[in-house]
C-alpha cells in the first residue's frame, strides 16, 4: 500500500516547539510578529511610530501620535491572563497537533493548571478556530449530509425528532481529481428548506454543484445559486454509495474524534466550537508543521473572550 503523504507528515516535534517557543521572550516576540506582521499599528489611530514602556509584565506600546497605550496581549485571546505565555503557547501546540482533539482534562494534566483554567483555555482557542473557519466558503463540487450530535433520552423521541440531538450540516468540497479539500460543519435549527437556504447562502459559493442524499430540504441550495444533484440512498450502506464517499468518511472521522477524546461535553451548548475546531484542523492538515503558528495568528486576531462571553456565545447556538 502506498504511503499517505499527508498522514505521515513529520509535523512540529516537541524539541522543535521548545526551540521556537521555549521561553517567555521567544513567545512574546512570536506573538508580536503574529499580531503585527508589518510592525506595530496603534489600535486607536493606526499610527506606526511608538515607544515601549517599561513594565514588569508583558510589553506595553505607546503610540507617539495619540499617546494610546496597549499591552502586547490586549485585544487578543490572551487578554487579562495571569498565566505566562509559555503555558498558552504549549496549549496552542497541543490543541493544534492533536488530530482527534484534546479534552480539557488532558490539557489540565499537560499544562499543570486547574480544570476550570484548562477548560477556559480550550474554549478560547476553539472559539478562535471557529471564527477563523467562518471566514471561508466551499466551492466547486460539494458533498453534503444531515448529521446530529447526541442521542435520545430514555423515554424521549428517537431519530430526527429527538430533543437531545443537535442538528448540523456536514459538507466537504472536492478537488478536480475528486479528493477532499475543505470541510464545513455547521449547526442548524433543523433540516427545513429555509434553514438550508440560509446555510447555503453563508457557506457555499454561487455556482457550486451540491451532491446529497434524498433529503428534500437540500434542494434549497438552489436559492443560493448552486446546482443540486441527489442520490437516493434507500437503505444502502455508506460504502455502497460512492457518490457520497467523502462526506461519509468525514462524518466517520468526526464520530471517532468526539467519542475518543470527549467522554462528556455539553453538545447542546458548545456544538459550534467543537465542530469548528475539528474543521479547522482538517482544513489545515496539508501542513502540520505550520499549524501551531497559524493557530497563534488566529488567537492573536480573534479578540478577547471572557468565560461569560464564551458561555453567552454558546447560548446563542442552543
Amino acid at each position: 500500500m502506498a504511503m499517505n503523504r499527508i498522514q505521515f507528515q513529520p509535523g512540529l516535534s516537541m524539541p522543535e516547539f521548545y526551540k521556537l517557543f521555549g521561553t517567555q521572550a521567544l513567545c512574546s516576540a512570536a506573538l508580536e510578529s503574529a499580531r503585527w506582521p508589518e510592525g506595530f499599528r496603534c489600535p486607536d489611530c493606526g499610527g506606526a511610530a511608538h515607544c515601549i514602556l517599561h513594565s514588569s509584565g508583558n510589553k506595553v506600546f505607546q503610540c507617539n501620535a495619540c499617546r494610546h497605550q496597549t499591552s502586547l496581549i490586549a485585544g487578543t485571546v490572551f487578554q487579562s491572563t495571569k498565566l505566562p505565555l509559555t503555558t498558552w503557547f504549549l496549549a496552542i501546540y497541543l490543541v493544534s497537533q492533536a488530530k482527534t482533539g484534546l479534552s480539557a482534562l488532558a490539557l489540565k494534566r499537560h499544562l499543570g493548571v486547574s480544570y476550570p483554567t484548562a477548560w477556559l483555555i480550550h474554549h478560547k482557542l476553539m472559539q478562535a478556530m471557529t471564527e477563523r473557519e467562518d471566514r471561508y466558503t466551499l466551492s466547486g463540487k460539494v458533498q453534503v449530509d444531515d448529521a446530529y450530535l447526541g442521542g435520545e433520552r430514555i423515554g424521549g423521541k428517537v431519530g430526527r425528532g429527538s430533543e437531545n440531538k443537535v442538528a448540523f450540516v456536514a459538507a466537504v468540497s472536492l478537488t478536480d481529481e475528486g479528493h477532499p479539500l475543505r470541510v464545513k460543519l455547521s449547526p442548524v435549527a433543523g433540516f427545513k428548506l429555509k434553514a438550508i437556504a440560509d446555510w447555503a447562502s453563508k457557506c457555499l459559493a454561487a455556482g457550486s454543484t451540491v451532491y446529497s442524499d434524498g433529503l428534500a430540504c437540500f434542494s434549497a441550495v438552489t436559492q443560493a445559486g448552486c446546482t443540486h444533484e441527489c442520490t437516493v440512498v434507500a437503505g444502502r450502506k455508506p460504502k455502497e454509495v460512492p457518490e457520497l464517499q467523502w462526506i461519509n468518511t468525514v462524518l466517520g472521522n468526526l464520530k471517532t474524534s468526539l467519542s475518543g477524546s470527549y467522554h462528556s461535553f455539553g453538545f447542546r451548548k458548545y456544538a459550534a466550537q467543537y465542530l469548528g475546531a475539528f474543521a479547522y484542523r482538517f482544513n489545515r492538515r496539508f501542513d502540520l508543521k505550520r499549524l501551531t503558528h497559524r493557530l497563534l495568528v488566529a488567537a492573536a486576531q480573534c479578540g478577547p473572550n471572557s468565560q461569560g462571553s464564551i458561555r453567552g456565545l454558546a447560548e446563542v447556538h442552543c
